[in-house]
């Protein structure tokens, strides 16, 4: 994630964090140590013991066969491949919730990476973004603890990428191939499905939180994969919005009255205030969606606020669950 993109993260992690604290749902985070994967790297597939790549550092030759491996904020691309890290990402209390059926065991780190914290991990093999000003330490810093690896901007800001990436690091260039292949077997079969059921019917979502509506235009987080891949048609008051930036600024109530979907999905946490804001509403109640009970509210936002695959997965299954009956 660039830096800007940790602001946002940071912003509504807070929002989230108080929310659960109000709400007095706690997060327990269990601190024990995951069971080493037998599906970290097996160099006796191709004789080789290390991999040289290009990074944000230049070309860097890194050591095959880790199994102990650190990749803040991008563990998605690790499970994509079978890998369970050492450690997970964190901002105090809020984590990558999506995330959480498979990394639910994992202590976590500090997104900040103090040296200590990932010292205590004793991995063998750490993955940074680009951009490393948040860090506490140093490339150097970091090296010294265990080989790393800075991606480069572009394999930070595409999943894709990243999968491709972690598995030549990790001498699983099948492995990688055969998760996007499966990947894009789902966007395609979804894509079919939801065209039959709804066709050229237009698809907007929105995330309430604290009573605020943020609309995602068509390339926020994974509507993106929505739109973009599955096909799904957005509204004109999508298109308006223009493409995402790094301020994500919510949406009045009054402004809402213009959303021209056939489907809209809320996507709030039981009890949240804005809900019963909007069924309150006469402008709310106003729009066509909402006029012809074609509102779905999903309780779960984490995998529709992130990218990469499993968020990507969840997100188009959430909607097929929901659309295809």
């Amino acid at each position: 994630m660039n830096i800007n993109g940790k602001k946002e993260f940071l912003f509504f992690s807070i929002m989230i964090f108080i929310t659960l604290f109000l709400a007095a749902c706690g997060n327990n985070n269990n601190a024990s140590d995951p069971e080493s994967t037998d599906d970290a790297v097996n160099t006796e597939k191709t004789g080789k013991t290390e991999v040289t790549l290009d990074s944000e550092k230049g070309e860097v030759t890194i050591p095959l066969g880790a199994k102990r491996i650190i990749a803040p904020f991008h563990e998605d691309a690790l499970l994509a491949l079978g890998i369970t890290p050492v450690a997970k990402w964190a901002i105090g209390e809020s984590l990558q919730f999506h995330l959480e059926d498979k990394l639910q065991d994992v202590p976590k780190l500090e997104w900040t990476l103090p040296l200590e914290q990932v010292l205590s991990h004793e991995p063998d093999l750490i993955i940074l973004e680009n951009n490393m000003e948040n860090y506490e330490g140093t490339y150097e810093d970091y090296n010294k603890i265990a080989p790393t690896y800075v991606m480069t901007e572009k394999t930070t800001g595409d999943w894709r990428k990243q999968i491709e990436v972690f598995g030549q690091l990790l001498g699983m260039e099948e492995e990688a191939k055969q998760a996007l292949t499966g990947y894009d077997d789902l966007v395609a079969s979804a894509g079919k499905q939801l065209e039959e059921v709804i066709g050229d019917e237009t698809v907007a979502a929105i995330w309430v939180i604290g009573g605020k509506f943020f609309v995602f235009e068509k390339d926020r987080h994974s509507a993106d994969a929505l739109y973009s891949e599955v096909g799904l048609h957005y509204p004109s008051f999508i298109e308006s919005l223009g493409k995402a930036t790094p301020e994500w600024n919510p949406i009045s109530l009054e402004k809402l009255s213009e959303l021209d979907a056939d489907h809209v999905f809320l996507l709030a946490a039981e009890g949240e205030e804005g809900i019963e804001t909007l069924e309150n509403s006469e402008v709310w109640q106003s729009i066509s969606a909402a006029q012809n009970n074609q509102v779905y509210i999903l309780e779960d936002a984490s995998s529709w606020t992130n990218k990469g695959l499993t968020a990507s997965k969840k997100t188009i299954d959430a909607v097929l669950d929901t659309l295809v009956k």
